[in-house]
């Protein structure tokens, strides 16, 4: 395929798109300084999780894959991966209760809280994916600043909620242990991996707005399309196999955390049963409950 030099090297700049990015950044740089004050700093990996998400975005919005993207649907899929996927992983990984309790006090948030909750964020993140893959939206963000920017956006927020609900700092419902946090990864993975099939498989152009920009890229429609589903089946290969990983480090590492704790009450007389102590290591208050039976024993 014959690369067109100016459309490889040239990037994009669309300022209202530029802008959530921005005031996430600076909303965090403060927030985790004045942690660092009060002596409860954010956790370096966690810093350096939340600033390469962000440079992830940044990078997306404004590099040659960018301007790429109005020209070709694989570069666009790219564009959606490391942002709405990639990025908002990273994002939240960066996050703390802590560093969040300022945000989840204001009433809007307290309200939204629900959306939180994994039977919820979930469905949303895959109605929200393949809702903005149907074509006149689709087709819309490649002509309107205004909705590539709500595009981008809607992207962005879903996944961030959708690791949220599996990955973050809040107290998740007491069902959703490690069982049903692969169901929630391998289901939420498959819905993907089936819009990317539809794209591979389905031998109709859904988006004609780009043949100009496939023309010029010297690709067909249905070959531009097929290998961003392909992409798309093989980004979301890759993270599902890393977190599956994660995800069975962590049931050992709960396992184990859980019998420690319950060994150690049995030991000093203290009542604890397994179930609570399940709860508080789910819930990443393993180490807070061992502290509250240590004194306990004082």
């Amino acid at each position: 395929m014959f690369v067109p030099f100016a459309h490889a090297v040239s990037a994009s700049f669309e300022p209202v798109q530029i802008l959530p990015p921005v005031a996430v950044g600076i909303g965090y740089a403060v927030r985790a300084r004045t942690l660092a004050r009060q002596g409860r700093p954010v956790p370096t990996w966690r810093r350096t999780a939340f600033w390469a998400g962000i440079a992830l975005i940044f990078t997306t919005l404004v590099s040659p894959v960018a301007n790429a993207g109005h020209e070709l649907i694989l570069a666009h899929m790219v564009q959606h991966l490391l942002l709405a996927d990639i990025g908002a992983l990273l994002l939240v990984l960066g996050c703390t209760g802590p560093l969040l309790q300022p945000l989840l006090g204001l009433p809007v948030f307290k309200q939204l809280r629900v959306l939180v909750h994994p039977a919820v964020a979930l469905p949303l993140w895959v109605v929200n994916l393949y809702v903005w893959h149907l074509p006149f939206l689709y087709q819309a963000a490649l002509s309107s600043e205004p909705v590539h920017a709500l595009q981008h956006t809607a992207f962005l927020a879903f996944g961030v909620n959708m690791w949220l609900a599996l990955l973050g700092p809040l107290p998740a419902p007491e069902w959703f242990g490690n069982g049903a946090r692969f169901m929630y990864l391998v289901t939420g993975r498959l819905a993907g991996a089936l819009l990317g099939n539809v794209f591979i498989w389905s031998g109709k152009v859904f988006y004609p707005d780009y043949r100009a920009g496939e023309a010029s890229w010297h690709i067909s429609a249905l070959n531009d399309q097929g290998v961003a589903g392909t992409i798309m089946m093989v980004e979301s290969s890759i993270v599902t196999i890393l977190l599956l990983g994660w995800l069975f480090m962590k049931t050992a590492r709960d396992a184990e955390e859980r019998q420690v704790l319950v060994e150690y009450a049995h030991d000093h007389g203290l009542d604890l049963s397994e179930r609570r102590a399940a709860r508080a290591v789910g819930a990443g208050r393993g180490a807070e409950l061992r502290r509250r039976l240590e004194q306990a024993v004082r």
